[in-house]
């Protein structure tokens, strides 16, 4: 696997399809075909057409109804060069070797319509967890993902390494993945920490961890 964040992957890439225009901003060049998150588009050059993304099978579909997990896709065909961003965050690149690489889907921007992608739900976490489903991006191809606010990256074999669910961004498709739970019986009666549950992190791989839990989502009225 190939990105900035391992150090080797230039900021001068070549020819490839993905390219970081700024921190800020991804440029595409079409062809080949690109998913990208819906609305995400900011401007492009070219003539391209912008479709509704489905599931793309049952098993999906029911599992982005249940879980409420998976980016909403759009796919861009056409030639021309296609610019992407999502609320000013900054953009992080990986390009991907026949390995996998799970994401958060409210980090997910963009990838290379010939990879594969499936919801899969973390160890240890019910249905009734929320916000504990990730997408796994497999095959040899362009992801690029976005972090509100400048990321670390953690090399779990190093150490036991634990994250907040919202802000865990992206991780190795390959390293264990569980439910560690700090409920206090002070919760009970106010006075919990606010962070009674994280994403457990075992094995060899890295993960990437916004500086954020997220944008905040707007109250009813504001």
């Amino acid at each position: 696997m190939r990105s900035a964040l391992f150090g080797n992957l230039g900021s001068e890439q070549g020819h490839a399809t993905f390219a970081l225009q700024n921190s800020k901003m991804l440029r595409v060049q079409l062809p080949p075909e690109v998913l990208a998150r819906q609305g995400s588009m900011v401007a492009f050059q070219g003539r391209m057409d912008f479709a509704y993304e489905g599931a793309g099978g049952v098993g999906k579909l029911l599992k982005k109804v249940v879980t409420g997990e998976g980016a909403p896709l759009m796919r861009v065909t056409g030639e021309g060069t296609l610019f992407l961003a999502d609320n000013a965050d900054d953009i992080h690149l990986f390009y991907l070797e026949n390995e996998a690489l799970t994401v958060n889907g409210r980090n997910l921007l963009a990838l290379d319509a010939g990879l594969t992608w499936d919801i899969n739900r973390v160890q240890g976490a019910g249905i009734a967890a929320g916000g504990l489903f990730n997408m796994t991006i497999g095959g040899t191809g362009w992801v690029a993902v976005t972090a509100h606010g400048a990321p670390v990256m953690l090399d779990a074999s190093r150490a036991p390494t634990f994250a907040d669910g919202q802000s865990a961004v992206c991780w190795s498709a390959g390293l264990h993945v569980g439910i560690n739970r700090t409920f206090k019986a002070g919760a009970l009666i106010g006075r919990g920490s606010g962070e009674a549950v994280q994403l457990a992190f075992q094995g060899q791989g890295f993960v990437l961890v916004q500086a954020s839990e997220g944008h905040p989502v707007p109250r009813p009225g504001q």
